[in-house]
């Protein structure tokens, strides 16, 4: 059987499989899961488009991957055949271990379990399944190989896994503006000490994909109407697990019922074998079927949320630069219990505040942005540029929101 494969992705073209291990690796059902979980969440209740998935991203990360090491071996590198399939493996599992509706769920099922731990233990297992030869990628995944800019090529402030879904989400949604420039960066590409550099005419390129960045956590991944939409399949499935592990029988797939009836711990992840099982089930399918389930729930909270999304009844957002003060909170649960008869702890689970948080560049991160001067120094890119946005786009942006029902108007 051929195993090295074609792909026509809307975004680069033609995207090829070049090893049997990894077509292998893309037809696991740990690997398949990914067409059923979206890229972007809840985004497509703002951009209709927005409609890709994991399973896209981590197909075009995997071939910017093949583009970054070819610039590299044309500059002169040396990247054995084994090196190669390793990083195109480590970048082609860095998702794996995504739970449901992208980052929506990871806090509201699961107690700090962050999904690059649980893709690092999908790879142990599939490396156990295929007899070891995962190991060179795993080490590369956690940063553990000796040659660094492997790892930073996975994960790092200018990453393969950065480039790819800042191209895709733009595409996907319209937003023109995040396209980050991938390819000339790419091109841009050195290593220097064992560490990714890149060269000193890159830096406006380099300028060019933080300023994309920003833009799109202010028009798509911070959006407004965005967070309320994800504010709201949280504060839904909270409520769902809270009556669950109190006794109330709570219906859904038996996936998503196991984690929303006990709670799951980091560590019970990597001793407890079911679990993982149970995990590798679960996608976006079982929380729609389980919020279009529980629209005529008898509780009232969980059943007025339920309907709410599936019919697109997003909640009023309020963003503003300083937090939101406790008596208007307290003001707006008044509104929501007298609205809709509700006890105050109940009227509670219907108002939602958070903070928003945008930083397109950590300067003070151990994994800098590095440029090569014409003289030969490495420079952390704030230092190389002359221009001030730079250090502009280093500063952390903050704003508060707060969230309820419309109908209290």
């Amino acid at each position: 059987m051929n195993k090295k494969k074609i792909f026509n992705d809307p975004v680069y073209g033609f995207v090829t499989v070049p090893t049997e291990l990894l077509f292998d690796l893309i037809e696991h059902p740990y690997f398949q899961r990914l067409r059923r979980i979206q890229q972007l969440g809840l985004t497509n209740f703002v951009y209709p488009g927005a409609l890709h998935t994991r399973f896209h991203h981590a197909l075009g990360a995997m071939h910017l991957m093949q583009l970054a090491l070819r610039t590299l071996k044309d500059k002169g590198v040396k990247i054995s055949a084994a090196e190669g399939e390793a990083a195109q493996i480590a970048i082609l599992l860095h998702d794996i271990g995504h739970g449901p509706l992208s980052h929506a769920l990871e806090t509201s099922i699961f107690q700090d379990v962050p999904h690059e731990q649980l893709s690092l233990y999908l790879m142990e297992r599939l490396n156990k399944q295929f007899g070891g030869r995962l190991r060179l990628a795993i080490e590369m995944f956690q940063g553990s190989y000796g040659r660094e800019f492997f790892h930073q090529l996975v994960s790092s402030q200018l990453d393969m896994d950065r480039l790819d879904y800042l191209n895709r989400d733009s595409f996907y949604t319209g937003v023109a503006e995040g396209r980050p420039g991938a390819d000339r960066l790419i091109k841009m590409l050195q290593v220097v000490d064992e560490r990714l550099v890149l060269e000193e005419k890159a830096v406006y390129s380099v300028e060019n994909f933080l300023v994309s960045r920003r833009l799109m956590y202010w028009q798509v991944y911070l959006h407004k109407t965005v967070t309320s939409a994800e504010q709201m399949v949280i504060r839904t499935m909270q409520r769902a697990r809270d009556l669950a592990r109190a006794g109330v029988a709570v219906p859904g797939s038996s996936c998503l019922t196991f984690f929303l009836g006990r709670a799951v711990t980091l560590a019970e992840f990597e001793t407890n074998s079911a679990i993982l099982n149970h995990f590798v089930e679960l996608d976006d399918t079982d929380v729609w079927a389980a919020i279009k389930g529980w629209k005529s729930y008898p509780d009232k909270v969980l059943s007025f949320l339920a309907k709410s999304l599936i019919n697109r009844q997003l909640f009023k957002i309020v963003v503003s630069p300083e937090p939101h003060d406790e008596e208007f909170q307290l003001g707006i649960v008044e509104l929501i219990a007298e609205h809709f008869s509700l006890r105050p702890e109940e009227a509670s689970q219907l108002m939602i505040t958070g903070r928003l948080s945008n930083t397109a560049y950590d300067p003070s991160s151990n994994e800098t942005i590095n440029i090569l001067t014409k003289l030969g120094k490495v420079v952390n890119v704030v230092e190389a540029s002359d221009l001030p946005n730079i250090r502009a786009l280093s500063q952390k942006v903050q704003k508060y929101y707060i969230c309820y029902p419309k109908e209290i108007l």
